[in-house]
């Protein structure tokens, strides 16, 4: 199987972004045994943090790749997670875009730096900022598809049209390949109607023109507690709700019925 690149992206904060891309490249990782590189393109370093790497002590990150030129595997570290990777974030990332409006080719820095590593693995998904500046576009740019986290709640399609919006236009000027993955609901509380009436109402809005996948990721209090532990929760709680919702996402984006 070729590797595939995801981006997982939402400009609106608070949607379960950097627990998807956690949770999904551990489960991917562990229960379907697939060679998985996170890059963790977020200045906040969440991604990072949530795999054990303190900010401290990551050594080089995606800033070095991305501003230094540095080759991709210099800046690749292991994570507690066998099979699972991570191009590591922190505090130098903050001034990234900024630098990057200088570069020449600046929206295709990161697409080039992954060539040389796509065939080691299976999957390389990239955890973006929650915003559309020059990192995400280079994750875009760089991607074969984005996975949308949304959650179930009041106003949870606000800013959607603005990532529809930059996702045909990096189609139209730097990658044509560009596809949606699907959106992921997060945050489902099966105790309220709103999540309900929400889930409904987001599938049937995209029925016949956005994937929306069947698995659905609740409020969960482990999914919560795992990233303060350092721990992706298919190891802190694996016999927990949010664990189970992420390994029928990963089973689902495979292809596993």
């Amino acid at each position: 199987m070729p590797s595939r690149i995801i981006a997982i992206t939402n400009q609106k904060g608070g949607v379960g972004k950097t627990t998807t891309a956690i949770s999904l490249a551990a489960s991917l990782a562990m229960e379907e045994h697939r060679k998985v590189l996170l890059c963790d393109l977020d200045p906040q370093a969440n991604a990072t943090l949530g795999l054990g790497l303190q900010k401290s002590e990551t050594g080089y990150s995606i800033s070095n790749v991305l501003l230094d030129g540095m080759p991709i595997r210099g800046a690749i570290r292991n994570t507690i997670v066998e099979n699972l990777k991570i191009v590591p974030s922190n505090i130098d990332v903050i001034g990234v875009e900024i630098e990057l409006i200088e570069k020449s080719e600046r929206e295709n820095l990161l697409k080039k730096a992954l060539q040389p590593v796509i065939d080691d693995f299976d999957f390389i998904l990239l955890d973006c900022p929650p915003s559309l500046g020059l990192l995400t576009v280079n994750a875009l740019s760089a991607s074969d598809s984005v996975l949308i986290p949304m959650q179930c709640e009041f106003l949870a399609m606000e800013g959607l049209v603005q990532l529809l919006n930059t996702i045909d236009h990096i189609r139209m000027r730097l990658n044509p390949g560009l596809k949606i993955e699907g959106i992921v609901l997060t945050m489902f509380d099966a105790r309220t109607n709103l999540s309900k009436d929400i889930e409904n109402e987001i599938r049937d809005y995209f029925r016949d023109k956005i994937k929306v996948f069947k698995a659905v990721i609740p409020r969960n209090i482990r999914l919560s507690e795992a990233p303060s532990h350092g721990l992706p929760i298919s190891m802190y709680a694996k016999n927990s709700p949010g664990a189970w919702s992420y390994e029928a996402l990963g089973e689902e984006l495979i292809g596993i019925d």
